[in-house]
C-alpha cells in the first residue's frame, strides 16, 4: 500500500476539452480489460476514448483523438512507450502491473512510464492515481520502490558525486520508500530537516516528487544495460 507521501494529489489536473480527463486503455486480457473500463466509467471526470489490445490498435486510437491517460498493461509498456514517444504523443503513461516486478518497473519507468499502478490495489487508489498522473505528477506504488531498492542497491546517478552525505542518505531512504519521519528518526534529524534536504535533492535532480526521483535514480550505465535486456 502507498504511504501519504506517494499518495497525495498535490495539484488539479488540467482540464481539456468537455473538462474531463480522456483515457485509452490498453491491455491483451479482455476479461479484465472490460472490467476496468466499467470501472473508469463509473467516473464523472473521466472520458474512456479507447479500449485496445495491442500496441497498434492504440497508436492509430492516438492519431483519432487525445488522450491525457493511457492506462497500460506493464507487459505492452515496454513496447508500447517506445512506440508513443517516437510519435510524440505528448499525454502519460500509467503502467498497471499485476504482480511487483523489479526489472519490469525498472525499464518502463527508465522508458519515461510517469507511474506504476499494481492491479491488487483497490480501485478508489487507482482513480487517484490516474488523477495525479494526469496533473503532471508521478505514482509509482511503495511496494515497486521497495523492490527496486532491494534489486538495486548500489543504484547510480549522473549527479551522484554533487550529492552530500546526507542528500545521499535521504535519497536512499525515499527508494527504500520511507516517510520523511522514519528518515529523519534513522540519522537522528527533525523531520522539517528532512523535508529541506528533499528540496535540495529535487532541485539537484531536475523533478518535483519523490518518486520520480527513483526514475532518475535508475539512469546511467546500469539502467542503460536493464533496458536492453
Amino acid at each position: 500500500m502507498l504511504g501519504m507521501e506517494f499518495s497525495k494529489v498535490e495539484s488539479v489536473p488540467e482540464q481539456t476539452g468537455n473538462g474531463r480527463i480522456r483515457l485509452v486503455l490498453l491491455d491483451d486480457h479482455l476479461l479484465f480489460r472490460e472490467s476496468l473500463a466499467r470501472l473508469l466509467a463509473s467516473e464523472l471526470d473521466f472520458e474512456l476514448v479507447a479500449e485496445c489490445a495491442t500496441s497498434t490498435e492504440a497508436l492509430k486510437s492516438l492519431r483519432r483523438s487525445k488522450a491525457d491517460v493511457i492506462l497500460v498493461d506493464i507487459g505492452i509498456a515496454k513496447e508500447f512507450i517506445p512506440w508513443a514517444q517516437k510519435v510524440r504523443y505528448p499525454g502519460k503513461c500509467l503502467v498497471i502491473a499485476r504482480e511487483v516486478d523489479a526489472t519490469g518497473s525498472a525499464i518502463v519507468l527508465k522508458y519515461g512510464a510517469s507511474g506504476i499502478f499494481l492491479a491488487s490495489d483497490s480501485s478508489s487508489r487507482l482513480m487517484q492515481a490516474i488523477r495525479l498522473v494526469a496533473s503532471g505528477e508521478a505514482w509509482v506504488d511503495q511496494k515497486v520502490l521497495q523492490l527496486l531498492a532491494e534489486r538495486y542497491p548500489h543504484f547510480e546517478t549522473k549527479w551522484r558525486g554533487n550529492l552530500t552525505e546526507r542528500e545521499r542518505t535521504v535519497l536512499h531512504g525515499v527508494v527504500d520508500g520511507l516517510s520523511n519521519r522514519k528518515i529523519g528518526n534513522q540519522i537522528g534529524v527533525s523531520e522539517s530537516t528532512i523535508k529541506a534536504t528533499l528540496q535540495h535533492l529535487f532541485k539537484k535532480a531536475g523533478v518535483r516528487t519523490r518518486s520520480q526521483l527513483v526514475r532518475i535514480a535508475l539512469e546511467g550505465p546500469a539502467a542503460a544495460s536493464l533496458a536492453a535486456e
